[in-house]
């Protein structure tokens, strides 16, 4: 659902947080919940601890880390 369509939930505004990717312009970045979810956390928990994200926050973290990877593996091979 989200793969690809990331975009209408990760902001990237140069002021907040030094330019880093964030969800949908709130403080929280991509790499907070990336960094949560490879600590071990479930999706539940975070979404516990921060209730102003939605599922779609954190799938749209993984589709942005996705199409990053896929840049860069893309770019490598040029």
């Amino acid at each position: 659902m989200i793969q690809g369509n990331y975009q209408k939930r990760i902001t990237i505004e140069p002021g907040k947080r030094s330019g880093t990717p964030c969800i949908r312009g709130m403080r929280i970045t991509v790499y907070d919940v990336l960094e949560y979810l490879a600590c071990g956390m479930f999706e539940e928990e975070i979404l516990e601890d921060f209730p102003e994200l939605e599922k779609d926050d954190i799938r749209a973290c993984l589709a942005f880390a996705a199409d990053r990877e896929r840049r860069l593996i893309s770019g490598a091979s040029l």
